[in-house]
C-alpha cells in the first residue's frame, strides 16, 4: 500500500489553490445520466472517487473524456441498470446513481455499497423516498434491486437531513410526473451545487440551501457546461495545516461562506484570519487555545467530514477539548493512531472523547482507517517530532488530488512512497 512520509517541524508558508469538490462532484457525474446528450464539467477534482465514478459511468454505457480537470459525458447512449460491484465496493457513494438510474430508466439494480468504516450510515431514508414514488424493491439482505413503471411526485419528509437521501431523491424527481416536494432536507452547499447543475441542465428544481426543495418533474434534461465548487474540507484541511504548524499560508478559489464554521473554530482558538479577494489567508502564531465543545452537526453546523483534522490540531491545543460527533458512530479510528504519536485522548464513548493539550507529538508509523482520518495523521506529522509514516495512503486520495505536492508548495517535508 503506498504511504506518506512526513518529516515534522516545518513552519507552513506561501499560497496553494483550492480543487474541486469531491462531495459536489460525485452527485453532479450521477446526475449527468439524466441528460440525453452531453455535459460538460469544469473543476473535477482528479482524485480515486471520480475515476471511481468515471468506471461506473461507462459501465453504464455512458461515453466519457477527462482530461484531470474537465470530465465531458455523454449519456445519450447509456442503457445500463446494473452498477458494476467492484466500484460500487470501494466507494460508498456510489448509491447516488441509484436516484438518477430510476429517474432514466425506472430500474436499478446494485449491490450495497462500501466505503469508509464509518459505522453504520444506513440508506433506509434513501429507500423509503424512492418507494413513496412507486418504487418496488425485491427483498435481499446485500443488494438494492427496484422497479417503477414512472416515478411520480410525492410528499417526501426526511426525519433526518441526510445529503446523500436529499441528493438522490432530487435525482430521482427531476424527471418524475408532477411535482415532488421533499421536507427536512440537508441544508449544504453541495446540495445547492447539484441544484445549479440540474438547473443549468434544465430541471425545475428550487429550495436547496433552505429546508425544503421543490421538484417540478420536466420531460428531459438539455446538453450544458458547469463549473464544480471549490472543496471546502480540503479548505479546511490545509487551514488546519497552516494553524498546527504556527504557519502563514493563503487559500485561493475559496468560499469563505462554506467553511464558517471552521473559520470560526480557528479563530476562537486564536488563530488570524481575512479575506483577500478570492482568497482567504491564516496566520497563526504561538500555542492555540483548545475548544471547551467542539459538536459535529449538519449544515450549518461543525462538518464532521472536518472532526478528524479538527482533532489532530486539538491535541496540541492549550488546554482541555470535547469533541462530539454526532453523525457517524464509528468516525474515531484516528484517535488511537493519534495516541500512539504521545496524544492524551480519553475516548468516552464512540461519539464523545476529551482530548488534553500536549506539547507536542512524536513521529512514529500509523495507519490511516479512512479518508479524513488519514489527512489527519497528515497534519499530525507535519509538526511531530522526527519522522511519520502514515500507511493506507489509498484512503487520503479518495479526497485529495495531490496533498503531499500541495503541501510541499507551502513548504512542509512530505512525499507519497508508492508500493
Amino acid at each position: 500500500m503506498d504511504k506518506y512520509i512526513v518529516t515534522g517541524g516545518k513552519r507552513l508558508a506561501g499560497q496553494v489553490d483550492i480543487h474541486g469538490s469531491k462531495n459536489a462532484v460525485l452527485p453532479i457525474l450521477a446526475a449527468a445520466v439524466l441528460v440525453d446528450g452531453q455535459s460538460v464539467i469544469r473543476n473535477c477534482p482528479d482524485i480515486s472517487d471520480t475515476r471511481c465514478s468515471i468506471a461506473i459511468l461507462r459501465h453504464l454505457g455512458c461515453a466519457v473524456d477527462y482530461d484531470g480537470k474537465t470530465l465531458v459525458v455523454d449519456a445519450s447512449t447509456a442503457s445500463g441498470v446494473a452498477l458494476p460491484e467492484e466500484a460500487v465496493s470501494k466507494m460508498r457513494s456510489s448509491i447516488i446513481f441509484a436516484g438518477a438510474l430510476l429517474g432514466r430508466f425506472g430500474e436499478v439494480d446494485s449491490a450495497f455499497p462500501g466505503g469508509c468504516l464509518l459505522g453504520g450510515r444506513p440508506i433506509n431514508l434513501h429507500l423509503e423516498g424512492f418507494r413513496k414514488m412507486g418504487v418496488v424493491f425485491e427483498e435481499s439482505s446485500d443488494r438494492i434491486d427496484g422497479k417503477v413503471s414512472k416515478l411520480r411526485g410525492t410528499q417526501i419528509d426526511l426525519t433526518f437531513p441526510s445529503v446523500g437521501a436529499t441528493q438522490n431523491l432530487m435525482l430521482a424527481a427531476v424527471l418524475a410526473e408532477g411535482t415532488t416536494v421533499i421536507t427536512g432536507v440537508a441544508k449544504e452547499p453541495e446540495v445547492v451545487d447539484l441544484q445549479n447543475f440540474l438547473r443549468a441542465s434544465g430541471a425545475d428544481v428550487s429550495g436547496a440551501g433552505s429546508s425544503m426543495i421543490v421538484v417540478n418533474g420536466v420531460k428531459r434534461l438539455n446538453s450544458a457546461e458547469y463549473t464544480i465548487m471549490p472543496d471546502r474540507i480540503v479548505a479546511g484541511t490545509y487551514l488546519v495545516a497552516g494553524a498546527i504548524t504556527g504557519g502563514h499560508i493563503r487559500l485561493n478559489n475559496v468560499n469563505r461562506r462554506d467553511i464558517y464554521p471552521a473559520t470560526y473554530a480557528l479563530s476562537k482558538m486564536g488563530v488570524d484570519l481575512w479575506s483577500e479577494g478570492d482568497g482567504l489567508v491564516l496566520k497563526a502564531n504561538g500555542r492555540l487555545e483548545a475548544i471547551k465543545n467542539l459538536i459535529t452537526r449538519p449544515h450549518p453546523g461543525f462538518p464532521t467530514d472536518l472532526q478528524a483534522q479538527f482533532s489532530a490540531l486539538l491535541c496540541l491545543a492549550k488546554g482541555r477539548s470535547v469533541v462530539e460527533e454526532n453523525l457517524f458512530e464509528a468516525r474515531h479510528a484516528h484517535l488511537e493512531e493519534l495516541t500512539k504519536m504521545g496524544a492524551n485522548i480519553k475516548i468516552e464513548d464512540g461519539s464523545r472523547f476529551t482530548i488534553d493539550g500536549v506539547s507536542g507529538l512524536q513521529g512514529t508509523d500509523v495507519v490511516a482507517k479512512d479518508l479524513r482520518g488519514g489527512a489527519a495523521l497528515v497534519l499530525a506529522g507535519l509538526t511531530a517530532d522526527g519522522v511519520t509514516t502514515v500507511h493506507n495512503a489509498c484512503y487520503v486520495k479518495r479526497g485529495y488530488v495531490d496533498i503531499a505536492g500541495d503541501l510541499q508548495s507551502l513548504g512542509a517535508d512530505i512525499r507519497l512512497v508508492r508500493s
